[in-house]
């Protein structure tokens, strides 16, 4: 499905696709639905009738704290970086921590490693790694890493996303043969020019289904998605069980395992220091909802 708004395009079992519009104003679908269609497609418009049950969704903020559907029944969701623009960690951060609090894989991928990635990058990406997050490297230029790409993609249903100009059409172009994805240019400022302006689903020639998205250059997990000890960081979540207290938000609680772990250097800094912008931006973005949904 490729959503627009009221109406959508929808693929059948057989491959044929249809414009459809939503029978009501409070039906609400995204790329990845599976949906119920009616009419003939002759002497009717197609409407999308039913939204079936989500085995996953993926959750992004909007500016009042309101939490907004990006994509459905997601089973990885690949993190692209490149050497350049200069990777946003912290913006990593969040879409690994938003896939870890609604139980969707994730992959790190590094395109463009024919470029070089910078030692700091590469020392940040090791400690993302050694958090048990899976991780690949390639070259959607080259070739180099496609192979052991696709394997990895096979019988999933994926979602590229990260910042403009890392290469996600470039990556899709490789992976899809024949989708027709614009292919943009860095700015001076190294900044990607947004190429993709819809989400929309691809199936994969091994098998499985991958979901394009316009570039970004921020994201915010909904703050009610988020677990709410953890904030979906994997160490956190190692480490929680040992703090004193069992509500710790791990700021400034006594008796705390991961700021211990953070002073041992057994905890990335950087990382704690994403998860605590996580945690104020998560409690602003909570204090913007009505009462009833804090």
């Amino acid at each position: 499905m490729v959503s627009h708004g009221a109406s959508a395009r929808v693929r059948f079992d057989d491959g044929t696709e249809v414009l459809a519009r939503a029978a009501g104003r409070n039906l609400q679908f995204v790329c990845g639905d599976e949906v119920v269609c009616t009419g003939d497609g002759q002497h009717a418009q197609w409407q999308v009738s039913e939204v079936s049950v989500r085995r996953s969704a993926l959750y992004r903020s909007n500016a009042r704290g309101r939490a907004e559907l990006v994509a459905a029944n997601l089973t990885l969701l690949v993190v692209v970086v490149a050497p350049r623009p200069e990777p946003d960690l912290f913006l990593v951060d969040r879409y690994l921590a938003a896939a870890a609090s609604s139980s969707i894989g994730a992959l790190l991928l590094a395109n463009k490693a024919e470029l070089g990635f910078t030692p700091g990058a590469r020392a940040e990406m090791a400690a993302l790694a050694a958090t048990g997050c899976a991780a690949l490297q390639c070259s959607a230029a080259s070739g180099l890493g496609l192979d052991e790409l696709r394997l990895r993609l096979r019988a999933e249903t994926v979602m590229l996303v990260g910042q403009s100009g890392v290469g996600k059409s470039s990556l899709l172009r490789a992976l899809v043969p024949g989708a027709q994805a614009a292919v943009g240019i860095l700015l001076k400022s190294d900044e990607g020019r947004h190429t993709t302006s819809a989400a929309h689903l691809y199936t994969l020639p091994d098998g499985g289904a991958l979901i394009d998205s316009p570039g970004v250059r921020d994201f915010a997990p909904a703050p009610e998605a988020l677990d709410a000890r953890t904030l979906g960081f994997a160490e956190v979540a190692a480490l929680a069980p040992q703090c004193r207290f069992a509500d710790c938000q791990h700021l400034q609680e006594p008796h705390c395992a991961v700021r211990a772990a953070v002073d041992m250097g057994t905890m990335s800094a950087r990382r704690y220091e994403s998860y605590r912008r996580l945690r104020r931006l998560r409690d602003q973005l909570l204090s913007r909802l009505p009462p009833g949904r804090r």
